[in-house]
Formats: C-alpha cells, structure tokens, sequence
C-alpha cells in the first residue's frame, strides 16, 4: 500500500460549484472534493485510452478496493497580515471543539489566538459545573472576551500554527444565441469561481499560482507507481470543476510517495491520555469525585472530510459505540461514547460518466469530534490505524469519511493558546 501525496496547482479560475438542494443558487466550494479528482482522472484516462476501462482503469476505480481520493485543501499558509506562503507540512481540519475570539478571531500570527475546549469540557460536565470560556488576550477594561467557534484548515510549523482559506471572486458571463452566434438579449449570468493566484507578499506586490494539498491511497504498490507517472507528466493538464469549455478548471497535479501516518495511532492515545490525567488535577479541587479517567483509555475520533453515515438504514450524524465496532470488527463490551460535535449538511453532485445527478446525501460536516474510551485499549490500536486509512461510511474512494484518532490539537488549551 502506497499513500501518494498530490499537489495541486492552479492554472485558471476553478469553479466547484456547491450547489444546495432544495435551493435555485451554487455556491463556490472552498477546496477541491475527493469526487471531483477522482473524475478528472478518470476521465483524462478515459481520454487517452479512448474509452477502455480494462486494466489499470478498472483496479483504480472499479475494483474491489479502488484508489482513495482525498479532499483537496488549500496549501496556502497565512505567515502574517502582508504575508502568505506554501505550507511545508500537511493541511488539517481545524475541530468543532476549537473556539477563538468573536471580535479578532485566527491564530496568534493574525489573530488573539485559538484555542481547545473538548477536554475543559468534558471535566466540567463531569463534575456537573458549567464551563463558560473567554478569550485569554481579552485582558484590557472594554475588550470584547466573548468567543466563538473557529472553523476552517490549518497547518502547524513547530510551535507555530497557520491558518489555511481561499478567497474567490465573481466572473460575469452572457449567454450566446447559437443560431446567430451572438450575445443573447436577457442572458446575463455570474459564476462564483476561487482564485488561481495569491498574494504572497501585499508590501512587494508579488503573486504565485495557488495550491491544493490531497493525497491518494492505493493499495497496489505498482498500480500506485504507474498512477504517480502519470500524474507527473508535464505535458498533462487536467480540468476540475464545471465550465471547463469556458477555459475554467485548468490544473497541474504533482504527486510524491508519502508515508502514511507521522506518529504511531498509540503514540497520539498515550499523549491525549496523559494530557487529561494531568488536566483532572487541576479540575479534581472543585469535586469529591472519583477519578473519571481511571482504569479506562480515551481516544478521540476526527472527522478531516464529509462523512455519510447510515445506522440500522437511516442517515445519522453520530458514530456510535456499534457502528465503530462495525467500522473497525472489534468486539469491546466496555466502548462507551462520551460526547459528540457534530454538525450537518446535504450534498449533491454531478456524476459525468452517467450524465445524471447525484443521490441527494445528508453530510456529516468536516471537522465534527467524538470521544471514545475503553478498557481494553490494546483491542484498539491496530484497528484504528485501518479506520485512518480506509475512512468510514459511504463513498470513502471519493473522500468522503476521512478520520484522524486523536488530533493534536485537543492537546492545546486554553492557556496554551496558539
């Protein structure tokens, strides 16, 4: 199994619509789905092979365990107000646990700082008080220490953490009468697409194209090399997104073998364990209570994409202690779920190949956390990795159900504020 790390450099305007159900307006995503490149390779590959879907096109897309196509998130870094560059490590899901300040919201490099909540929050559960954060920088008479949720993609260079977003603009177009190839009376129309370039410096005025980071796991090691050639090719150009015949979706995909997982799924269990034994010292001075972390091991599930989630047929939006057994086979009497943050969305989508539109899913939002713990931790550790790499729920070789176990930054409290 070989996990291909894929940069994705844009060469036009992309519009990846976003379109919402139920509603007349198409709003611009703001990274590239897991579906979307999948279907621009598969479609290049179609493109040269003149249609044949035997051989390497078939183990990717239509075999018994195809290629997974990962989300495509921003690769550009925010250092500073004036300034912006290329991460140099991968793109994170910031979690639905994080909060930062309602009036200066991001990180200490363009902002008051964020900050963690998941395990403040549950301790104060715990001990049945009532856990009200403030913004730590809001320490002036008439500042605002009000905080809210911070969402979006981040990246972290040693101590220091980025925030990651994308900005996008409107292109007016008209429409044109095919019978008398003019402009059409009455047709005027926009399409919201994102940038294909940023600022990387606002005092020297210098620009750079923008840049998606995804990976693609396949699990045969040659089918992999064969895919990472093709995609090197630098005569090939691939088009993502709608309104490709209007010069719209031009990119360039780079791909590079990477490993799999930096640390070790036990590794990051051990520190989230550690980091709450030391954090209940603090909370244990207001409650006679037993230690609620005693003799059992927590671990967090995060979700880094869309997830759709089905339970005894129905859609939901929480994983609960049977379908992570399902997910994972492990049999665990003791698996108890604690607390989840989740959020909801639906999706659609066009499926070219068909020609028809996607079934209308109910989406678990990106980002979403849900604390696990157990006591028989050692069941757990191998299976998890698995879920790492293999996702959960539907449509996984599209992107959607991309998990991480315990995400580092539950570790940053809130005096910690990066």
């Amino acid at each position: 199994m070989k996990n291909l790390e894929l940069t994705i450099t844009a060469l036009s305007p992309l519009a990846i619509g976003g379109h919402k159900p139920g509603t007349s307006v198409s709003e611009v995503e703001k990274y590239i789905p897991g579906a979307v490149i999948r279907g621009a390779i598969a479609s290049k590959i179609l493109q040269l092979s003149d249609g044949n879907t035997t051989g390497h096109f078939e183990q990717l897309f239509m075999g018994e365990s195809p290629a997974i196509f990962h989300n495509g998130y921003p690769g550009i870094a925010k250092i500073s107000k004036e300034e912006s560059q290329i991460a140099n490590s991968s793109v994170k899901v910031i979690p639905a646990t994080a909060m930062s300040s309602k009036t200066n919201p991001g990180f200490k490099a363009n902002g008051n700082g964020v900050f963690d909540t998941l395990i403040d929050c549950f301790f104060a559960d715990a001990c049945n008080l009532p856990y009200d954060p403030s913004d730590p920088n809001a320490t002036k008479p008439g500042e605002n220490p009000q905080v809210e949720a911070y969402r979006g993609f981040y990246s972290r260079d040693k101590d220091n953490y980025y925030n990651h977003d994308i900005s996008s603009r409107f292109l007016t177009r008209v429409g044109i009468n095919r019978r008398r190839a003019t402009s059409e009376e009455e047709i005027l129309y926009s399409i919201e697409v994102l940038n294909e370039s940023f600022l990387k410096n606002s005092e020297t005025q210098s620009w750079d194209n923008f840049v998606y980071s995804s990976f693609i796991t396949v699990k045969n090691d040659s089918l992999a090399d064969a895919l990472s050639r093709f995609l090197n090719k630098g005569s090939q150009n691939f088009r993502v997104g709608g309104s490709a015949s209007r010069g719209l979706g031009k990119v360039k995909f780079a791909a590079k073998e990477s490993k799999l997982s930096i640390k070790k799924v036990k590794t990051r269990i051990t520190n989230f364990n550690q980091v709450l034994e030391n954090r209940w010292k603090l909370w244990s001075v207001f409650v006679s209570k037993s230690n609620p972390i005693d003799n059992r091991t927590y671990f967090t599930l995060n979700l880094h994409s869309d997830a759709i989630l089905t339970e005894n047929w129905q859609r939901t939006m929480v994983v609960s202690e049977a379908m992570l057994k399902e997910f994972t086979q492990v049999e665990d009497s003791s698996l108890e779920l604690h607390v989840a943050y989740s959020s909801y969305d639906y999706g659609s989508g066009w499926n070219s190949a068909w020609g028809l539109m996607k079934d209308i899913e109910l989406l678990t939002n990106k980002g979403s956390v849900y604390l696990f713990s157990t006591e028989h931790p050692g069941k757990w550790y191998k299976a998890l990795e698995k879920l790492e790499i293999n996702g959960i729920g539907n449509r996984t070789c599209e992107g959607f159900g991309r998990v991480e176990i315990c995400n580092e930054f539950h570790q940053v409290l809130r005096e910690d504020y990066v």
